[in-house]
């Protein structure tokens, strides 16, 4: 990667399914918060930490403290969705265009060659936004990708959202994106809470950007273990059980 490019990662959110007082994102995998695997591994792909912003919010000052001075920290009051999530990032970002990656504070696994495969492809003058996705065996909880007769992205559909049809796709969105910044947040400004959560869903940014003519590009993961978030205690506990079973292999 080079100057041209930067981050925001989102670690606003309680997790409810973690069954715990704790921000989900410092919850422990290997020994280390969920959301610092995700810094270390943009940093280990070349992005400069001060180009990191973090975007906070339950008991931000917790995540801040676990952090440190690394990054830039923008907050989120309100829990709207990962569009106003991102939102959140405009005011310090309004003078730069280039790439901005959009990574999950608890999808802790994403390696570095992920980042910058993200960051290359969005390059390409035509391209306005890459997804990554995976296949999942049980997709559930998750957006699921839908492509047209060409194989392109068409939409992604949201769990509460989505119809029987719909439901029963197995790629699935991995929240991990990389924009054009400019086109992102024009395109958040079109982007509405007329969905099942009354969010503000940052997936719906892309119908925007489609509209002028970009493309949006997918990136599929072989294994999707790299691109599995943690929404409870359980999940948790499976990742490192699969990270301590390749460490002895």
């Amino acid at each position: 990667m080079n100057s041209n490019c930067k981050a925001i990662v989102l670690a606003a959110g309680k997790g409810v399914r973690m069954q715990s007082e704790m921000p989900k994102v410092l919850h422990r995998l290997g020994g280390k918060p969920l959301v610092l695997h995700v810094i270390d591994n943009l940093s280990h792909a070349g992005l400069k930490e001060e180009d990191i912003i973090v975007v906070v919010g339950y008991r931000g000052e917790d995540v801040i403290q676990v952090i440190g001075n690394r990054v830039q920290f923008v907050w989120q009051k309100e829990q709207l969705g990962t569009g106003h999530a991102v939102m959140q990032a405009e005011p310090v970002l309004q003078a730069y265009n280039g790439i901005l990656i959009v990574a999950c504070g608890d999808v802790p696994l994403i390696k570095p060659e992920t980042f910058s495969l993200l960051f290359s492809t969005a390059n390409d003058p035509k391209t306005g936004a890459v997804v990554l996705t995976m296949d999942l065996e049980n997709p559930f909880g998750y957006g699921r990708i839908v492509r047209d007769e060409h194989g392109n992205l068409q939409r992604i559909v949201e769990e509460k959202d989505a119809s029987p049809e719909q439901k029963a796709i197995r790629e699935v969105n991995t929240g991990t994106y990389a924009f054009k910044s400019q086109l992102l947040f024009k395109g958040l400004k079109t982007v509405t809470t007329e969905n099942a959560q009354k969010e503000y869903y940052l997936p719906d940014a892309l119908t925007y950007i489609r509209s002028t003519g970009n493309i949006v590009k997918i990136i599929k993961l072989d294994d999707p273990v790299q691109g599995s978030g943690i929404n409870s205690k359980e999940e948790l506990a499976k990742l490192e059980d699969i990270i301590f079973k390749k460490s002895k292999s």
